[in-house]
């Protein structure tokens, strides 16, 4: 299965096995919950699965490698006791609590969070000491003699042995204490998260066309060559860095991430042409309506290529614009809960609920329970709330401070809605006059409604030329599957 579906797999797992039944006790008991093992390839995003899960559960999350642990730190260190059986004291053996046992305890202890994820990639690569407590660890959640608390459920994740020399051969004894999940390559499911996450366009462009070069391991006279999702997500984070910094992209930087020669000179290359189309087709001018005739006709006698990183250049200033309006909405649904708090408690005072937000934010984030889009929504709340607390010492009352705030946000988000919606009509008027009724057309609308974002905005808001158009893709859609039908009913005649 693909990453999506290995996420929606283990969440549903998670959220059977934080069951409780009347009485508060989990249903099925923490030593009969199945360790869940991912089995994938390496950098196909198990880990990043855990901490979406984690956030989206309101979890919290431990992680470990194991391949970073021998017997002594994941079992304890011994140590001898005295012990008093019928009346004689006796020098018997114990252990120091595990360093990982212990992980999840500190955790507990600093945030107060009781339930979570225990983590633990690369097991099926554990030295040849460990291997044998790692089967009494999977079957009662126990090293040495301390369990893992009630409420936290282990998953654990490796690579099969043709990516890893260092890979354990499971028996049946072990894999029968195990929830086995397969994890193949995906890029069409990737790709949803790459939206989500802001993945640079020129990346996402790019996989468009050679989506071959998504991932690949291979071999050669050079040793092993490979392409990673990780490494896809890495690149864009530090593509978007030296863009910002001024400092230049070449193929020495693209291969330090994409470890395969050809893909990484081919990537470059591309990027290269990419930032040429940024300049060349003045996105914000298409944007404003305002894009001049020579523009218009180099866009309808472009190669297919050129339209993609054309569409992608739309689509990814329109996402940016949704998304900024997405969690500016957020943001003021925060600061009307927090007003709606202070008008219930009045005693409290804006200081101490700054105070308490700020307090929530610090163990929420060391409990791995937020998302970067989480965190960045709860700053800017506290930097709103901060703002109106200097203001409120000069002089000015509370209740009034606020409602001039939330005045000022609104008008502030309704009139960037405003202009983002204008530069959507302006991409479907520009694509209309350049593409005609062609597949980019049918592209963008496609592109739209599988993001999270543009979908949020278009539902939010609306789009005349989104509808006029999602109705022809619809209907597009129909007649295609009226076709196939037709094809096999005649098949079978």
């Amino acid at each position: 299965m693909n990453i999506k579906e290995a996420k929606l797999q283990v969440k549903n797992a998670m959220t059977a096995y934080f069951s409780k039944d009347e009485f508060g006790e989990y249903e099925i008991p923490l030593e009969r919950q199945r360790p869940i093992f991912l089995m994938g390839p390496p950098g196909i995003g198990k880990t990043a699965i855990m901490q979406q899960i984690a956030q989206e559960l309101g979890v919290g999350l431990v992680s470990y490698s194991m391949t970073h642990h021998t017997r002594q730190s994941a079992i304890g260190l011994p140590f001898i006791a005295t012990k008093t059986y019928g009346g004689k004291a006796y020098s018997v053996s114990e252990y120091t609590m595990s360093e990982i046992i212990a992980s999840v305890y500190d955790l507990m202890e600093e945030t107060g969070v009781r339930e979570g994820i225990l983590f633990l990639d690369e097991i099926n690569c554990v030295s040849e000491t460990l291997a044998p407590a790692m089967l009494q660890f999977l079957q009662f959640k126990i090293f040495g003699r301390h369990h893992v608390p009630d409420g936290w459920i282990v998953v654990t994740a490796g690579n099969p042995p043709e990516y890893n020399n260092s890979v354990r051969e499971f028996d049946i004894v072990t894999w029968d204490r195990l929830k086995r999940i397969d994890i193949e390559p995906d890029y069409k499911a990737w790709k949803e998260y790459a939206a989500e996450t802001m993945v640079h366009p020129a990346i996402r462009s790019y996989l468009d066309i050679k989506e071959s070069d998504f991932y690949r391991v291979e071999s050669s006279v050079d040793g092993k060559t490979f392409v990673t999702a990780r490494g896809w997500s890495d690149l864009s984070d530090m593509l978007r860095l030296y863009e910002k910094n001024g400092l230049p992209v070449d193929a020495e930087l693209v291969i330090q991430y994409l470890q395969n020669k050809e893909v990484a000179k081919g990537f470059a290359l591309y990027y290269d042409l990419f930032r040429k189309y940024q300049s060349d087709y003045q996105v914000d001018r298409i944007f404003a309506g305002k894009a001049e005739e020579e523009i218009l006709l180099r866009a309808r006698a472009a190669k297919f290529d050129e339209k993609l990183s054309l569409l992608g250049l739309l689509l990814s200033g329109l996402e940016e614009k949704f998304a900024a309006i997405e969690t500016d909405e957020k943001v003021n649904e925060s600061l009307i809960n927090a007003a709606k708090e202070l008008r219930e408690e009045p005693e409290k005072g804006l200081a101490a609920l700054i105070g308490e937000k700020k307090e929530a934010l610090a163990a929420a984030r060391q409990a791995g329970k937020l998302s970067r889009s989480e965190q960045q929504i709860r700053r800017r709340t506290i930097a709103a709330l901060e703002r109106t607390q200097d203001a409120l010492s000069a002089g000015e009352e509370l209740p009034e401070l606020l409602r001039a705030l939330l005045t000022e946000r609104r008008a502030a988000v309704a009139e960037a809605a405003r202009e983002a919606g204008q530069a959507l009509e302006n991409s479907f008027a520009f694509c209309e006059r350049a593409f005609g009724e062609g597949r980019e057309l049918l592209i963008l609308v496609t592109e739209l409604t599988a993001d999270s974002h543009s979908a949020h905005f278009i539902a939010r808001y609306g789009s005349e030329g989104y509808y006029r158009h999602n109705e022809a893709l619809l209907l597009h859609e129909r007649q295609q599957t009226i076709l196939r039908e037709l094809d096999a009913l005649e098949e079978e005649l």
